[in-house]
């Protein structure tokens, strides 16, 4: 069974845009899709399947923010 992602707009005013295990992208459920595994200030460390160490980039990159949904 896939997992559903509910995805809400990056809200970068926020003290805490984010949280460790959280998902961002670009767009709503858009390529790629990076978890954030720690937080720098204006930064997080991002990991994707796709690469094997975390990066660091700017939080001002993204726009989405995804956890994923309960079970419905």
């Amino acid at each position: 069974m896939a997992s559903v992602v509910d995805w809400a707009l990056l809200d970068h005013t926020a003290p805490e845009p984010v949280q460790v295990g959280d998902m961002v992208s670009t767009e709503p459920g858009g390529m790629p899709i990076y978890r954030v595994v720690a937080i720098e200030p204006g930064r997080a460390l991002l990991e994707d399947e796709q690469h094997a160490a975390p990066r660091a980039m700017p939080l001002a990159a993204f726009r989405w923010r995804g956890a994923l949904a309960p079970h419905r």
